[in-house]
């Protein structure tokens, strides 16, 4: 039964010790920033849309009034050398206001752009990390179920041997497990427990030797159940 305690420990420390735990949770640190950046790249984009409509709307709004203006200025309408003076003077300070409006509506469209490619990239980054995370969960996953199967095949091993320990010595066993790490018996090997692998002295020899077979015998040092065998040297 301690063997198939031990396998139950080496299945449950693999389960947890899976490269797969390491590998995702490096991937989907580079996926929270790679969408944090995102998210930068979406808004930065989202403002220069909103930047360059009202960029836009200004020049146009400039050049209509120009038009209006270059209309009187060609109808006749305005007949006073003075006014005229104005209109004409108000018609090129509006082509140039034209002129700065659609420089800075490029300068917009240069970022936005720009804010675009970023977002396109980035969004492929992030594709390409969660479609690593997705393999490294699966591959996880898989390796879940194939010790998970394992586990429990061996549990039910245990079940039938526990129930044919007597109920003191499968309780006392379970407590030195809880006590010494997991290990509740050891194997009396060449007259040393493999538990502490520790030579046990001449005195705990004699007596080990005198216990009859179905006595519980126990290291003096560790404390743990020793198991007799054929290699145990006595």
């Amino acid at each position: 039964m301690q063997d198939l305690d031990v396998r139950l420990q080496q299945l449950a420390h693999k389960r947890r010790s899976l490269p797969e735990h390491a590998e995702i949770e490096s991937l989907t640190k580079d996926l929270t920033q790679l969408r944090d950046l995102l998210v930068a790249a979406q808004t930065e984009e989202g403002d220069c849309a909103r930047e360059q409509t009202k960029a836009e709307q200004d020049v146009d709004q400039v050049r209509q009034r120009a038009a209006r203006d270059q209309q009187r200025l060609d109808s006749g309408a305005v007949t006073s050398p003075k006014d005229l003076e104005n209109l004409q003077r108000e018609i090129a300070s509006l082509a140039k206001r034209q002129g700065d409006l659609e420089d800075v509506v490029l300068e917009v469209m240069e970022r936005r752009e720009s804010a675009q490619e970023r977002v396109t990239e980035l969004t492929g980054r992030v594709a390409s990390v969660q479609a690593k995370i997705d393999d490294a969960t699966a591959r996880r996953d898989a390796a879940f179920e194939q010790l998970d199967g394992e586990a429990a095949a061996v549990g039910k091993d245990r079940e039938v041997i526990a129930g044919s320990v007597p109920a003191d010595l499968l309780k006392l066993y379970d407590k030195l497990r809880e006590q010494q790490g997991g290990i509740g018996a050891a194997k009396l090997y060449q007259r040393t427990c493999q538990g502490c692998r520790q030579e046990l002295a001449i005195t705990e020899l004699n007596e080990v030797r005198a216990a009859a077979p179905d006595t519980v015998v126990r290291c003096e040092n560790c404390r743990r159940i020793l198991v007799r065998t054929a290699e145990s040297g006595i």
